[in-house]
């Protein structure tokens, strides 16, 4: 994805409001701005009532925003200023619904035809629309369900038709909202492999809602963690979930162990915290952190190492006591209690302890974020 090609989506200081039933006026998106660069898969994560399916309807012009601008290949297709709005049918883009909303009395066939029959303008010949829909078939490969009315598919096989439909046309820019919430586990995984591949295949740029972590980490080249409106943070997957810049992100996006205290130093970008179980040595997570600040040290179960005997001198060490033991099969989870605090260590594989055996908590100061505490 190169740098100077012209953003699919540009999205600029977009607000939108809802009235609540007590008169009260909330933003569902409070000013958000970012990109979607061509080929680019754009994951929107966050916990329900945050903002992302509004931001993914504002974007496909099926909401209207209150204020801020958003451009589709350059052009302009909402702004408050300059008094523009353009249907959703003139954005050209597809969406795929959590819902899949397929036509029950449409056959596979027709219900992928549809947007190619319901063409206003670039109408193509029957044999045409035949040629696309067959080559979509094949291309998410379910061709024996052309045939079939949606209550004769399975979650998986909607799906794959709702996909179909959603490249039919040949857009270059498909929005997703939680198309995967509504088929099992197993059936989830395989299907969001295949999506990968196809998007990695055809180059088609999308926007994603989700609330599933794994997923987002899967299938994003950049994730925008949302909260109360607001994309809290945005960037690759590993950026956020090692170097979150927020408590809320720390916090959502994976498992986190805090450690809560009050900045004594930061030097460089390092940091030192002073904490009821003596001090904790990080870096700064947060660029607004300050000496007197009540902040927590973040880290994630992976990044503490537990030992039974002592590391030695150094930073970030205590002696303790293993609370519980947890085997996971493919690793193990030791929780134990720094004065108030608990903490949760992951381990590969099987670990010879037991609950109640005394043991060494290490971290290392890279591993270690420290975030504002609110």
């Amino acid at each position: 994805m190169a740098t100077d090609q012209v953003p699919v989506v540009r999205i600029t200081d977009v607000v939108k409001r809802f009235r609540r039933g007590d008169g009260t006026v909330a933003n569902a998106i409070d000013g958000v701005s970012f990109d979607v660069m061509p080929g680019e898969f754009v994951v929107l994560l966050g916990p329900s009532g945050c903002g992302k399916t509004t931001l993914l309807r504002t974007l496909a012009g099926l909401e209207q925003a209150d204020s801020g601008e958003i451009e589709i290949r350059g052009a302009t297709v909402y702004s408050a200023k300059k008094g523009i709005e353009l249907a959703p049918e003139r954005r050209r883009l597809s969406m795929i619904f959590q819902s899949y909303a397929l036509w029950p009395h449409m056959t596979g066939f027709d219900n992928v035809a549809y947007p190619l029959r319901s063409r206003k303008t670039d109408k193509l010949s029957k044999d045409q629309i035949r040629e696309n829909v067959d080559r979509v078939f094949a291309m998410v490969g379910v061709s024996e369900l052309r045939g079939q009315y949606p209550g004769q598919m399975s979650g998986g096989q909607q799906q794959r038709v709702a996909l179909a439909r959603a490249l039919v046309g040949g857009d270059d820019l498909v929005l997703f909202d939680e198309p995967l919430s509504n088929v099992d586990a197993k059936v989830r995984e395989s299907l969001r492999r295949e999506l990968l591949e196809m998007q990695r295949e055809l180059g088609f740029a999308a926007v994603y809602v989700t609330h599933d972590q794994n997923e987002a980490m899967e299938l994003a080249h950049r994730v925008a963690v949302m909260g109360n409106g607001k994309v809290q943070q945005l960037g690759q997957p590993h950026e956020v979930y090692l170097r979150p810049t927020s408590r809320y992100v720390s916090k959502f996006v994976g498992t986190t162990n805090e450690i809560a205290g009050t900045v004594a130093s930061i030097d460089n970008g390092a940091v030192v915290v002073t904490t009821e179980v003596g001090e904790v040595h990080g870096l700064v997570g947060n660029d607004s952190l300050e000496p007197g600040m009540q902040v927590v040290a973040s880290f994630r179960p992976e990044q503490g190492v537990v030992t039974a005997a002592d590391p030695g001198p150094g930073v970030n060490r205590w002696f303790t006591v293993v609370d519980r033991m947890l085997f996971l099969g493919a690793q193990t989870e030791q929780i134990v209690r720094l004065g108030g605090f608990e903490l949760r260590l992951v381990t590969l594989g099987m670990v010879d302890r037991h609950s109640g055996d005394s043991a060494w908590v290490t971290v290392a100061p890279e591993n270690v974020r420290v975030l504002p505490a609110s």
